[in-house]
């Protein structure tokens, strides 16, 4: 049993307290009475829950607060990363100008149709297999089939699927050969991201990855590494795997494109990611663009947060740690009275927080949200909300002076801020249902009757 009590817009990062991801059964909707009967809906209670319904829209949208890169951002982004690039690239066989175009006695001119031949069948390896090992199957592949024509001839049982063996995902080695017969029956190599689309197997990323490096247009290229890159450079904490973080990456990674150089900027970016702005180990002290880099400043700023806070993940520990959540505590079933909840969430607050009450905060407001069980694998949990509204008498600068003695990583944020904030769907609904549960009581409060003149 877990029972989550909410003091408003104060979140810590999830570890040893688990919060689960909330997907179904309803709270118990605030104008239900304690016997289970429900009020009859009035018209002032329909119009809130319409507005609701597109402020619980609004509230998921975790990406509207990021900034698109300035013309100065962008510029100095382009010249230093490209620079770094043509220092440090590393040697690889799909960047030579002649990979895979014919043997030493009978060299082969590379035109920019065998050149996307090329970089297709190294993306396409290279989706889940890492650098040192592609480089062999890429060797051995583009000796056996060193232009598209030749793969169009080939087999899939006897000759691709035993050249791919080991690389896994067999359905990839398919589709290339598939999508190998379907150009060369076109007669040409398709020549923009958008017509490379229509290639059986060839995504947004593929055809932006041949579209930019093998025919120079000004497209973006986004993998994981380049998902690292953007969300460390715009400190974005949004769960980099939802559409509206998607899009974002997509959109901020199309603005930075060298429109001269689209493939090496494209390329550069993805070299970024995948040497210096490691998942774990960033070399920060030597990024090209780290002057530019808000999950850097922020990291300078503060012990508590690292550069490899972004994007959002999960540590290994804790259910769904690694996530922003309220301020929760973990209790057994024979606690779950109200009464005993409060004391364990005073001294949570205490212990966590430095927040007493009575001593340095008062209770401004403090009620019962509602409840929900939420039910996943073998565990059942029962969700107690309740909505606590302190005020400080010191202020915002009382939190902030007890900050570095917290034994949790936590930040105080307001209504616009939340938002762009990586949490679970079940931190999103119960703050949906604070939301919902203020807005109820706005509308439900007693309006004051003016007394008549004598």
């Amino acid at each position: 049993m877990i029972t989550l009590s909410s003091f408003f817009h104060l979140l810590h990062l999830a570890g040893r307290i688990p919060l689960p991801t909330l997907k179904s059964s309803e709270p118990i909707k605030a104008n239900q009475s304690s016997t289970g009967n429900k009020m009859q809906p009035t018209r002032r209670s329909m119009a809130a829950q319409k507005r609701r319904k597109s402020t619980a829209v609004a509230i998921l949208n975790a990406t509207d607060d990021i900034e698109d890169f300035s013309k100065s951002e962008t510029l100095a982004i382009r010249s230093s990363l490209l620079r770094w690039y043509d220092e440090n690239s590393r040697d690889l066989p799909w960047r030579t100008p002649a990979a895979g175009a014919g043997s030493l006695l009978t060299p082969v001119k590379v035109d920019e149709e065998q050149r996307a031949y090329v970089v297709w069948v190294s993306e396409v390896m290279l989706q889940q297999t890492r650098v040192p090992t592609v480089m062999g199957y890429f060797n051995r592949w583009m000796e056996k089939w060193p232009t598209i024509r030749d793969l169009s001839s080939a087999s899939l049982e006897v000759e691709v699927n035993e050249m791919w063996a080991g690389l896994g995902y067999y359905r990839r080695a398919r589709f290339l050969l598939e999508g190998a017969k379907s150009i060369v029956d076109e007669g040409k190599f398709p020549r923009s991201a958008s017509e490379l689309l229509c290639v059986k197997g060839i995504g947004d990323y593929t055809a932006g990855a041949i579209a930019s490096i093998a025919f120079n247009e000004v497209v973006p290229v986004v993998d994981g590494n380049v998902v690292r890159v953007i969300t460390r450079l715009r400190a974005i904490s949004a769960n980099p795997k939802e559409a509206g973080t998607v899009k974002l990456i997509w959109k901020l990674t199309r603005q930075l494109v060298d429109p001269s150089r689209p493939g090496d900027f494209n390329q550069a970016l993805m070299e970024l990611g995948a040497t210096l702005c490691s998942s774990t180990n960033p070399a920060c002290s030597k990024c090209p663009v780290s002057d530019h880099c808000q999950a850097f400043l922020l990291s300078k700023k503060s012990q508590k947060l690292k550069v490899t806070d972004y994007p959002t993940k999960r540590p290994e520990n804790g259910l769904l740690a690694g996530l922003w959540e309220f301020p929760s505590v973990i209790m057994d079933e024979g606690s779950m009275n109200q009464c005993m909840r409060r004391k364990e969430i005073d001294k949570y607050l205490k212990k966590s927080f430095k927040l007493d009450v009575g001593e340095n905060c008062k209770v401004m407001l403090r009620q019962d949200v509602g409840e929900y069980v939420h039910v996943f694998s073998h565990i059942r949990l029962q969700m107690y909300v309740e909505l606590l509204v302190l005020t400080l008498k010191e202020g915002l600068t009382q939190l902030n002076s007890d900050e570095d003695r917290s034994e949790i990583t936590w930040k105080c944020v307001d209504g616009s801020s939340i938002r762009k904030m990586g949490l679970s769907s079940g931190v999103r609904k119960v703050y949906n249902m604070t939301q919902d549960f203020k807005e109820q009581r706005v509308f439900q409060k007693p309006r004051k009757v003016p007394r008549k003149r004598r």
